[in-house]
């Protein structure tokens, strides 16, 4: 079964850290981009950032550029997202996607991503 599970999110307070991590099995994921996107109630699901099959491109939302860092290992197939500063808006259902397109771009667009995981709470009080 080809599925990706998210684990890492929580509870935690403005200014901390949270790792998320997204682990991926039943197929090998290193020749495919992924991403993370972020949702909350009565909002559609936003793009939060983006590496390549290499790790040698990746792409961040504006206002988490600077504070989360994406990065993936593909021998053990598996994509981290370590947010550093978190703030109360960044409160969420942070998911993995999975880009099986092989576009040499990154896409930002949740159409582009055909395989998802369940999701994990990410809540950030002020």
């Amino acid at each position: 079964q080809v599925q990706l599970v998210e684990s890492g999110g929580g509870l935690v307070q403005a200014g901390g850290s949270l790792r998320l991590s997204c682990a991926a099995s039943g197929r090998t994921f290193s020749t495919f981009a992924m991403g993370w996107f972020r949702q909350v109630p009565t909002k559609e699901r936003e793009f939060v950032a983006a590496i390549n099959w290499s790790g040698n491109t990746i792409s961040y939302l504006d206002s988490v550029n600077g504070r989360f860092t994406i990065s993936r290992d593909n021998a053990k197939n598996a994509v981290i997202l370590q947010m550093n500063t978190l703030k109360p808006e960044d409160t969420a259902v942070y998911y993995c996607a999975a880009d099986f397109s092989q576009s040499r771009f990154i896409s930002h667009s949740t159409d582009s991503y055909s395989l998802w995981g369940q999701g994990t709470q990410v809540t950030v009080s002020s």
